[in-house]
């Protein structure tokens, strides 16, 4: 089989995903996450699924937001380090038990950290993001 671009196939359910994921964006916002945290989030799940497109992408707008180097480079690893909030923390493991990371020992979200409504809007927010990573590896996206 060929390469297949899903956003050409199905036009219409591109823009839904493209909706849903404005959705997911408002979600965090009205939760009052911070810019950062949700960009490590879509980072986080990018990793985890392999999505070079995504993580190139994300990468740069978490650099253009004022996000460190150093920070960036030990995500994979984040629970091993002290560069992350309580709040980061916690999203990023509710972001790895959405995304169903199968390793031994994953990190369990701390349910205390996070208000209801900002572990709801991470929760999406990691849905959407492992839509967009299928989306964008099974098509293909080039990466420059």
């Amino acid at each position: 089989m060929t390469t297949i671009n899903l956003g050409k196939t199905h036009p219409a359910a591109y823009k839904s995903l493209l909706a849903l994921d404005g959705e997911a964006a408002a979600a965090c916002t009205a939760a009052g996450l911070d810019p950062l945290l949700v960009e490590l989030v879509k980072l986080r799940v990018s990793q985890l699924n392999g999505c070079a497109f995504c993580l190139r992408m994300h990468t740069r707008d978490a650099l253009a937001q004022g996000e460190s180097t150093d920070r960036l480079a030990v995500l994979a690893a984040w629970w091993e380090s002290q560069y992350f909030t309580a709040a980061e923390r916690a999203a990023l493991a509710l972001a790895e038990q959405v995304t169903r990371l199968d390793v031994p020992e994953r990190p369990q979200p701390d349910r205390d950290t996070l208000t209801d409504e900002q572990a709801g809007a991470v929760g999406w927010l990691a849905v959407v993001m492992n839509a967009w990573n299928r989306v964008a590896i099974t098509s293909h996206y080039p990466v420059h």
